[in-house]
This record gives C-alpha cells, sequence and structure tokens, in this order.
C-alpha cells in the first residue's frame, strides 16, 4: 500500500505528512496516551489502513518530531488539514478538540489565537468554506 496520499471524506488529498504531524503530536510530551492512541487509529482506519500499519507508522515516528513551518499560512495549513481530518465524521470528541488545540500550541499559536482558530476553522470547515476563506476570518479575527 502506498501511503504517498490519503482522501479525506470530504474528497480532498491529504499528503501523509498531516497524518505524521499528528503522530509527532500526540507524541510531544514524550508518550501516546489511549485517547490520542484511539483518535490515530480512528483517523488512520478512515484512510484505508490496517491497525498494523498505523501502528507501524507511529512506531517509525517515534524519534521524530514536529517542526511547525514558520509561515502563519503554512501554520494554518497544518491546522486545516487536522481539522479536516477530525471533522471527517462531522462530530468533534473532547480528546480531538484537545488534540487540535495541543497541534495550534505546537505550531505557535498563543491562547487568544488558538481560540480564535479553533472557533473559526472548525465552523468554516462544518460550513464548507474554502481554507483560503477560513484563512481570511482567522486572519481578520486575530489581527483586527
Amino acid at each position: 500500500m502506498s501511503f504517498s496520499d490519503f482522501i479525506s471524506n470530504h474528497g480532498v488529498k491529504v499528503p501523509k505528512i498531516h497524518y505524521m504531524h499528528l503522530i509527532q503530536i500526540a507524541r510531544a510530551d514524550g508518550k501516546i496516551d489511549p485517547q490520542e492512541m484511539a483518535i490515530l487509529h480512528k483517523e488512520g482506519k478512515r484512510f484505508g489502513l490496517t491497525d498494523s500499519e498505523i501502528d507501524d507508522l507511529i512506531e517509525k515516528e517515534k524519534d521524530h518530531h514536529y517542526h511547525p513551518p514558520y509561515s502563519l499560512d503554512d501554520k494554518f495549513e497544518d491546522l486545516y488539514f487536522v481539522g479536516e481530518m477530525i471533522l471527517a465524521d462531522n462530530e468533534i470528541s473532547d480528546d480531538e478538540a484537545r488534540l487540535l488545540r495541543r497541534f495550534a500550541v505546537e505550531a505557535g499559536f498563543d491562547d487568544r489565537a488558538v481560540g480564535i482558530l479553533e472557533d473559526v476553522l472548525i465552523n468554516g470547515i462544518r460550513n464548507g468554506e474554502s481554507d483560503d476563506d477560513i484563512l481570511r476570518k482567522f486572519k481578520k479575527q486575530l489581527f483586527g
């Protein structure tokens, strides 16, 4: 099986790197707790991966750390794909919301920006808005 591209439920190709970022963020505190592991398996299965393939990817990523992009636009793109992945079933569990917030913090956003990002991103994806439109709304609310 090739892991070069995955397809989300929204019909958007999601590069492997975004799933790997989920793994890296889940492991950021040195361990992956059971709730995070459940999310990683849920998202991996959505891409057609088996449990053993998911476990293998998680194992391969154990020595890699998430290095967020520098630019706001690139950070937002990473978070957009995370939001899209966790919203693929149109529901967000508390664990998924916590993972999104954690990913935003790891990307370098402060508490105020994380709150704005979470609201704008989740509502925008749910409403079928483009990533560019959601990013514009985020910047407008963040910077005035």
